[in-house]
């Protein structure tokens, strides 16, 4: 499975990018919204985008609009992951067509309980 992590905080990547590594999945990264599109139309779409709500050139709700717009990626399932915490943010990612919301700062289960919602099972990408 191919997973695509944006977001401005090389840690958040980092950490993130680790724990999905480590359930066998394959893992790109971006800093911005912008690069976030360049590289999912480099590796021909993704299973997952786990994405950051706040970034530069292009936040993470002009991603979510720009890819639920484009028909090659309606399959993209997108989870937010982010420290936008209120209801009205919240609701306005789902609108959008977020898959998921998870709010920062969370633990390595708190991620895998999304992924299971999402029908990633973290059991099976690891097997």
């Amino acid at each position: 499975m191919k997973a695509l992590i944006v977001d401005d905080s090389k840690a958040i990547r980092s950490i993130i990018g680790k724990h999905l590594r480590a359930l066998g999945f394959d893992v790109v990264e971006a800093v911005s919204g912008i690069e976030a599109l360049v590289q999912l139309k480099k590796m021909g779409g993704a299973d997952i985008a786990l994405l950051d709500w706040n970034m530069p050139e292009m936040d993470g709700f002009e991603f979510l609009r720009r890819v639920r717009e484009d028909a090659e990626f309606s399959d993209l399932l997108v989870m937010m992951v982010t420290t936008e915490s209120e209801m009205s943010q919240v609701a306005k990612a789902l609108e959008a067509g977020a898959n998921e919301y998870l709010m920062k700062t969370f633990t390595k289960e708190a991620l895998f309980e999304k992924l299971v919602l999402l029908g990633l099972d973290p059991g099976e990408a690891a097997a």
